[in-house]
């Protein structure tokens, strides 16, 4: 255990280096990004190490996996949990009643179904708007890869700022998997600029957070504007495929 606590240490402390090294490159402070670890088909024992290591914000792909997580550490005190993975209708009351922030909202059925439940459980879900910058066929979210069709999402999305027990805060992506770091920059930018425009015509929301970054890019998420990134294996190591049967 020991020993896992110490290179989950190392790498967690590495991922935030170069964070702020990438928030000085673009001119932001590093306070302004938040590292998110994803412990995605990781055991409960990689979990603590996280924990002990100094981790505290976790991010899950799964309901039913996050919720018994949740419940596992339920003494941990400091530790916020994110969903951060396509949700399941039939799996929004697990998201409404568990989790601090879902990053993956991709419907107006889902966004309902969670302000029923979060209704329910007497609390606000705070909630990123997924966003498919790629185009790909097999990514959720709103499309959003034609610029020269921004505004005709508005209709779409104006809706979701009836619903009286979700906040809406801002954008989450996940852009095409690239060669190198710098095949998402694009992607990354494209979402920001997205944001810059829902947050002039529909300024009721707080549109501040931008959830963007994986292992695989999350330097050049943090240059563009990310403010939430998602790190996994560089943190945890590879995931246990075991645990996703």
């Amino acid at each position: 255990m020991l020993s896992l606590v110490h290179s989950i240490r190392e790498r967690y402390l590495f991922a935030l280096d170069q964070i702020a090294s990438a928030a000085r490159k673009s001119g932001r402070d590093a306070d302004q990004v938040r590292l998110v670890v994803v412990t995605k088909s990781q055991p409960l024992e990689a979990v603590r190490a996280a924990v002990e290591a100094g981790a505290r914000i976790f991010g899950e792909n799964y309901a039913e996996e996050g919720v018994m997580k949740i419940q596992s550490l339920a003494a941990q005190t400091g530790v916020e949990w994110h969903m951060i993975g396509h949700v399941q209708s039939r799996k929004a009351r697990l998201v409404a009643e568990h989790f601090a922030l879902l990053h993956s909202l991709d419907s107006l059925k889902l966004a309902q179904r969670l302000d029923r439940f979060a209704a329910e459980s007497s609390r606000t879900l705070p909630v990123l708007l997924e966003f498919n910058v790629g185009g790909e066929e097999t990514k959720s979210g709103w499309d959003a890869s034609d610029e020269s069709k921004w505004d005709a999402l508005l209709p779409e999305l104006a809706p979701l700022f009836d619903l009286q027990n979700l906040r809406i805060c801002g954008l989450m992506t996940m852009p095409p998997l690239g060669n190198t770091p710098e095949d998402s920059r694009r992607f990354f930018r494209r979402t920001r600029l997205l944001r810059e425009r829902l947050a002039t015509q529909l300024p009721g929301a707080d549109w501040r957070e931008l959830s963007m970054g994986t292992s695989a890019d999350y330097a050049v998420a943090v240059e563009e504007g990310a403010t939430l990134v998602r790190v996994g294996t560089a943190i945890v190591g590879e995931r246990n495929y075991e645990l996703e049967k």
